[in-house]
């Protein structure tokens, strides 16, 4: 009972960045742009790093707005660089601002004497320290934020799934971007600071490119990611716990044993999915006779 009440605090963190990443991922993984998470995470801590050398509180408001203000520039930039007839691709300017940016969080990290700790809080975070405070703010702002993406959803599909039809449409498709990134950034943002740069790009990529595994739809990829997303942050929470390793880690690692299972895994499901198909048929015609 004890374990269960102190992993219960990390473990709804957990879900909340679940519920808002698993949706996002499905855009950045039809939009191509992988890494964008990686870029936009490391552009927020980018931002604390440098109020933190500027005498912030690294988990304070300042920080925050700083951070935050990191990414939003991150986003404009993101959103001006697609459309038919940009020659440079845009993966190529996510990865080298996030090249860019992770040097230039070194670069500022070591005139701190606590360099090491903040780089790998940056990375795996300590999701397991996370207060209840933190869970209701981050909820409220998730949830504002999943009302934007679900009034506007209708757009911020065609754009990531179609975008010449967006355009032939009339839609405002950098503005639109500018919106996605923006909103994109608040999450991100947040995220980071609770769990770190590589769990976050986790729980954004790994679900969805599990879900397309066995779906193609947007509903039940959704559930799947959703699923996925739920039973591995409970099972890197508990082991993280009994094994006495970083939380963030361990859920990284994860991460990535599930989705190599569920890959393994496909072939035979989707065999079993086939010869049940082809054996309703032949069944339904057997009871009719």
């Amino acid at each position: 009972m004890d374990m269960l009440a102190f992993l219960l605090a990390p473990f709804i963190a957990s879900l909340i960045l679940t519920g808002i990443h698993a949706y996002l991922g499905v855009h950045v993984v039809e939009r191509g742009v992988i890494f964008v998470d990686l870029a936009l995470a490391q552009i927020a801590a980018l931002g604390t790093t440098i109020a933190v050398l500027g005498g912030m509180n690294p988990h304070g408001r300042g920080a925050y707005w700083t951070s935050l203000l990191f990414t939003f520039i991150g986003a404009a930039v993101f959103s001006t660089i697609r459309g038919r007839r940009v020659r440079i691709p845009q993966e190529a300017i996510i990865g080298i601002s996030y090249a860019v940016a992770s040097a230039a969080a070194i670069l500022a990290m070591s005139k701190s004497a606590e360099q090491t700790e903040h780089l790998k809080e940056m990375l795996v975070g300590n999701i397991l320290t996370v207060s209840w405070s933190e869970v209701q703010k981050t909820a409220a702002l998730y949830g504002a934020i999943g009302l934007f993406h679900y009034l506007f959803r209708h757009k911020f599909l065609m754009i990531s799934m179609h975008p010449n039809e967006a355009e032939e449409h009339g839609v405002s498709v950098r503005f639109l971007d500018f919106l996605f990134y923006a909103s994109f950034g608040f999450v991100v943002t947040s995220s980071v600071a609770i769990a770190g740069v590589l769990l976050v790009f986790c729980y954004l990529i790994v679900p969805s490119v599990a879900a397309m595994l066995y779906a193609e739809r947007i509903g039940p990829r959704l559930a799947l990611g959703w699923t996925m997303g739920t039973l591995v942050s409970a099972l890197g929470c508990i082991l993280s716990v009994e094994i006495d390793l970083p939380t963030g880690a361990t859920m990284v690692c994860t991460f990535g044993i599930v989705l190599i299972l569920m890959g393994a895994m496909r072939g035979v499901v989707r065999r079993a999915v086939g010869a049940n198909s082809t054996a309703k048929p032949a069944i339904q015609a057997a009871v009719r006779r």
